[in-house]
């Protein structure tokens, strides 16, 4: 009960920050991430790591994820995505893979000079290509952004963490044939993939017809919140008894369970779904950034090194130019070829999970394992900060939220 009430009083601070933050015309997840640092275990340690390493706690961190993967659900509707087409799925492949290749190349260079084993360098690749959804989704909902920017990235976010998962675990499977410590088997990687959204199907059905027939707010809450409970207990149950050995996604069980019921309501019903839900969106994002924050310990700013800031600068670059170059040769919008890459920048909480695997695979190689997590851990903090203010200055610029 104390560790309860420690975490929901940061979260409070958490929310504080933010409208503070925003006074001074930054997004309010500035102040999430901020609060989270302060508060987790590397400062005050308001929120210790026995919390963030608490089965009650890790329960309702999956049930958030489940929850504001909504928000990416509810734009699948069909018919908008047959508009995008092969833009999207082009930009989506050229941005992530494009990421991978650049990250891979610059770290490879530099380990072929450095004397370190090369196989590392396509490990660097493999987490930088992930997007973390979560900043950008937040300063979407804060600022109510709308225009062709925000409408790619958000069914984009859901093929980047697909094509993430793909790419960083066949990756880390081929390393881990060469040096000892385990590893998912490669025949897994589609497991991961499609199961979250089996299983987000298997809900969404019942509740697409369910909202179909209730009327009011209470009514169709209900129904949302049973089926984000229902939809996080089939996967919690498979992922703790069933395939232990590997984490399966709830923010794509969320995105999936929330596309089914979109493409099963009129226009007017899905806004009235998402007018409703909004609050519970809000409050899942909020708890969702501070959980983000509460792992990165702020003092490896001052000690961050070479490869942390190459890896920033590689990483940023291979973002916003590998969207720049699939956008324009899909002559998607002009904004979109600008500024999109901007809103790809934020990475930390993927990048810290996707680097705890890779070390577990590394743990016969001490050395390489402390190269990799001082330089993630430490980029993680910096990028993060950056990442925040760099895409919503990309929303800006693309003028789909007003400029304050």
């Amino acid at each position: 009960m104390i560790q309860l009430l420690r975490w929901l009083m940061v979260l409070v601070l958490a929310m504080l920050a933010g409208k503070l933050v925003s006074k001074i015309k930054l997004p309010s997840i500035l102040g999430w991430l901020i609060i989270g640092m302060l508060f987790g275990p590397h400062a005050f340690g308001l929120i210790r790591q026995p919390v963030l390493d608490a089965m009650w706690y890790k329960t309702v961190i999956m049930w958030m994820q489940c929850a504001f993967g909504l928000m990416l659900g509810t734009e699948l509707v069909w018919k908008k995505l047959k508009n995008y087409g092969k833009g999207l799925i082009v930009t989506t492949l050229t941005q992530s893979l494009g990421t991978f290749c650049f990250v891979t190349l610059v770290f490879a260079i530099i380990f072929l000079l450095a004397d370190v084993p090369v196989y590392l360098a396509f490990i660097f690749g493999g987490i930088a290509l992930a997007t973390a959804p979560a900043p950008a989704l937040s300063i979407v909902n804060e600022f109510h952004a709308k225009g062709p920017v925000t409408n790619t990235l958000l069914p984009m976010a859901v093929l980047d963490d697909i094509v993430a998962i793909i790419v960083f675990f066949t990756v880390n499977s081929v390393v881990a044939s060469s040096v000892s410590g385990g590893s998912i088997p490669l025949y897994m990687i589609p497991v991961m993939v499609l199961l979250p959204v089996i299983i987000g199907l298997v809900t969404g059905l019942p509740a697409g017809w369910l909202l179909n027939r209730v009327k009011g707010r209470a009514q169709t809450l209900a129904v949302l919140l049973a089926g984000i409970t229902l939809t996080v207990g089939i996967g919690w149950f498979i992922n703790t008894k069933i395939l232990s050995g590997i984490t399966l996604n709830y923010m794509l069980m969320g995105v999936s369970f929330s596309a089914v019921f979109t493409n099963m309501v009129g226009k007017e019903r899905l806004e009235e779904i998402t007018d409703d839900f909004h609050p519970i969106l809000a409050v899942s994002l909020l708890a969702a950034i501070v959980d983000l924050g509460a792992p990165l310990n702020y003092h490896l700013i001052l000690g961050a090194g070479f490869y942390t800031f190459l890896y920033i600068a590689a990483r940023g670059a291979g973002k916003y130019f590998g969207a720049r170059f699939g956008a324009k040769a899909m002559k998607m919008p002009d904004a979109v070829q600008k500024y999109l890459g901007l809103t790809l920048l934020p990475h930390s909480g993927v990048s810290l999970v996707f680097t705890g695997i890779a070390c577990a695979t590394l743990a016969s190689q001490p050395e390489l394992v402390g190269i990799l997590q001082g330089t993630i851990a430490a980029a993680a903090v910096i990028n993060e900060i950056i990442a925040v203010i760099a895409a919503k200055k990309g929303f800006e610029l693309a003028g789909e939220i007003e400029r304050i």
